[in-house]
């Protein structure tokens, strides 16, 4: 009984001397990142300084997240030539499961795993998917939860807007 409450303090102790998230809103710096991606190699979020970015959190066992798949594919053929980059952040536990499920959906855009769920934490994912647009200096602008149909049409307009900046 002594050992459990010894136990209890010392992990309270640790939980109240780390520092919680900042909490990451519209207006906030974008998180860095570097995480391995599907065609070998790491991808960095610092190498896309100076772009618009559409950041998608998704995951290969959500429909929604199949279902947004070829409309987000749609967005970055329409507007990658214009300086748009968009990423597929995978936060499946094995890298196979997100190949598996783009076996049946082809994309063009970057793909990176998040095996251990780290960027995942950074942006504060909660829901998939979770879509994030990040503008040129690196700002978040949008934070956007869940897909519904339609909700590609918001994403197309922030860029839109962006794009003008």
């Amino acid at each position: 009984m002594m050992m459990t409450r010894r136990i209890a303090a010392l992990a309270c102790a640790l939980l109240l001397s780390v520092p919680a998230a900042a909490d990451l809103g519209k207006g906030s710096p974008a998180p860095g990142f570097t995480l391995r991606s599907r065609g070998g190699g790491s991808f960095s979020l610092a190498q896309l300084k100076g772009q618009v970015v559409l950041i998608n959190f998704w995951a290969s066992w959500c429909g929604p997240c199949r279902q947004e798949m070829p409309l987000l594919e749609g967005l970055y053929k329409k507007y990658h030539p214009l300086g748009v980059t968009l990423v597929g952040v995978s936060v499946d536990d094995e890298p196979q499961a997100a190949d598996n499920a783009l076996a049946n959906t082809a994309v063009s855009f970057p793909i990176v795993y998040d095996l251990e769920s780290k960027v995942s934490q950074l942006y504060q994912v909660a829901s998939m998917p979770s879509t994030v647009i990040i503008d040129r200096s690196g700002t978040v602008r949008l934070l956007h939860k869940g897909y519904k149909p339609g909700d590609e049409k918001g994403y197309e307009e922030t860029l839109r807007a962006l794009l003008k900046n």
